[in-house]
């Protein structure tokens, strides 16, 4: 019997809310809360569904002799979902809950987990950026590969060089060097027994810094560098060499990160004051490299596989203060210009014997580029825009044993 009432009931508050089955106008004005959330948009609805199923049902159960409750609870169950969770939450004395709240409790009840949107306004759901979520994954996946990747291993001596072949001028530049159409280099300084009579060692011990290692172009990048972060440009490469020269071969090494690129022509000017102040505080530095990143046509792939390991291939450059225009270059003399040349010489004949086709040719410029600094003194172009951070910083490993190899006298 308590069925049939809670079937007027609902019966009659359908038609309070809808104003009369079967009928469109309203009798009150627009609501808001769980009613209107709820019964409202469906009251006319409804109230068809009840009138067609129950009033059968009750007709069919009382002339056959059935008990009408549990079929009535059945059909009550079915199209009323909310009907027993909303009469509890009302009976203890609470606000309404809303649908979506109801939704969410019947959800939780069968094990459901609402998903929080990946993305909002720019930010995931832990409030990082976009940036970093870019800066995390890519350290990351250089994390992952790190694990990945074959441990490296100095190579032993890999090929011959024929030094008696290379005493033809020609011979030696063509199988060493490339020369820059606006500048000369003559057979007086592209000497192989010139080239190979200075010695470029270093004493094994000193007190202060051995090696200087700065970037006249800071902000040179690499294909998945993250914007803003350093360690992922030319300047993070240079952190690597740092440590692998330090921790794997003993020197002191001063990595000098100082930004003189913000207006590029003017960088090379820029940098002059602060590096000759850096040698006088540090009279013990010997060497130095100026660390940078070329710019190829996107076809172009500096990279070669070493010992399993996608290696960025690197180039030795030097300024001759010379053009083909203007002959010698006086306001940009370079007392050590032999010195450097006998540096990178040293350095790309030992990756040609160690490493072959790692090293591109040595090119041949036709200005200063601050390397009059100190006799030996380096230009290394490694890698290009369109290397990855992985490729550049595996650069580090044989460039670092090619460095040690001439800087102690192998």
């Amino acid at each position: 019997m308590k069925y049939l009432v809670i079937l007027g009931f609902l019966l009659l508050v359908l038609q309070v809310i809808s104003g009369g089955c079967g009928t469109e106008e309203t009798q009150e004005p627009e609501k808001t809360g769980f009613r209107d959330t709820l019964f409202q948009g469906l009251a006319q609805d409804w109230c068809g569904i009840l009138y067609s199923w129950f009033v059968p049902i009750v007709s069919f159960t009382q002339d056959s002799g059935h008990e009408t409750h549990w079929v009535l609870q059945e059909q009550i169950n079915s199209l009323l979902p909310f009907y027993e969770y909303y009469i509890a939450d009302m009976e203890e004395g609470s606000e309404p809950a809303s649908f979506r709240e109801i939704l969410l409790a019947e959800a939780e009840e069968s094990g459901f987990q609402e998903e929080t949107p990946a993305y909002i306004d720019g930010e995931d759901a832990q409030g990082q950026s976009l940036e970093e979520l870019l800066r995390a994954e890519n350290e990351a996946a250089m994390q992952m590969r790190q694990g990945n990747a074959q441990p490296f291993l100095p190579h032993t001596q890999q090929a011959q060089i024929d030094l008696e072949l290379l005493s033809s001028y020609e011979e030696l530049v063509k199988e060493f060097y490339t020369i820059d159409a606006n500048t000369m280099a003559g057979s007086d300084q592209l000497d192989v027994e010139r080239l190979l009579a200075r010695d470029m060692s270093l004493s094994p011990e000193s007190d202060g810094p051995q090696i200087l290692i700065y970037h006249t172009h800071s902000q040179e990048a690499f294909a998945d560098s993250v914007p803003g972060d350093q360690s992922t440009s030319i300047v993070g490469v240079g952190d690597r060499l740092a440590e692998i020269l330090r921790d794997e071969y003993g020197y002191n090494v001063l990595h000098h990160t100082a930004q003189y690129d913000t207006v590029r022509d003017d960088a090379y000017a820029e940098s002059l004051p602060a590096l000759e102040q850096l040698l006088a505080e540090n009279p013990s530095i010997e060497v130095v490299i100026d660390l940078h990143r070329d710019s190829v046509a996107e076809e172009t792939r500096l990279v070669t596989d070493l010992d399993g390991r996608p290696t960025a291939r690197f180039m030795f450059f030097n300024g001759l203060s010379r053009t083909r225009k203007t002959g010698n270059i006086a306001y940009l003399y370079n007392e050590n210009q032999d010195a450097n040349l006998s540096f990178s010489f040293q350095l790309q004949l030992k990756a040609a014997e160690y490493y072959p086709g790692l090293t591109r040719k040595i090119y041949l410029k036709g200005y200063r580029y601050n390397m009059h600094l100190r006799p030996r003194s380096l230009l290394i172009e490694l890698g290009a825009q369109n290397n990855t951070v992985e490729e550049a910083m595996n650069a580090c490993d044989p460039l670092a044993h090619i460095l040690d190899m001439v800087l102690s006298g192998q």
